[in-house]
């Protein structure tokens, strides 16, 4: 995991428990480090809420904003079961990284 996002773990920790998220994981060139970018990089993160909070797009777009201002950079939030292309989600299994779990 790229330090730009280690650095914030327990802010992180905090954004996700304000909006219901079970657990949070960073994928692609953010979890690598390697060719993370830190002036320029998006950061993805596999979201998933906790069954008696299904996500609406409050929850949703507000983590999303939050962690958008924490980073300073753009953020991408995917759930796991929307990611239909196997090849896609054997990509972001080979290198996803827990940054929180309640």
């Amino acid at each position: 995991m790229h330090p730009a996002i280690a650095q914030h773990r327990a802010s992180i920790a905090a954004i996700s428990q304000r909006y219901g998220i079970r657990r949070l994981e960073v994928f692609g060139s953010a979890a690598r480090g390697e060719d993370f970018v830190a002036e320029s990089s998006d950061a993805d993160f596999l979201v998933e809420f906790a069954a008696d909070t299904p996500p609406d797009l409050r929850s949703f777009y507000g983590a999303k904003a939050e962690l958008e201002q924490l980073l300073g950079r753009g953020v991408d939030l995917v759930e796991p079961g929307a990611v239909r292309n196997p090849y896609v989600l054997a990509s972001i299994n080979r290198h996803r990284e827990p940054v929180y779990a309640a």
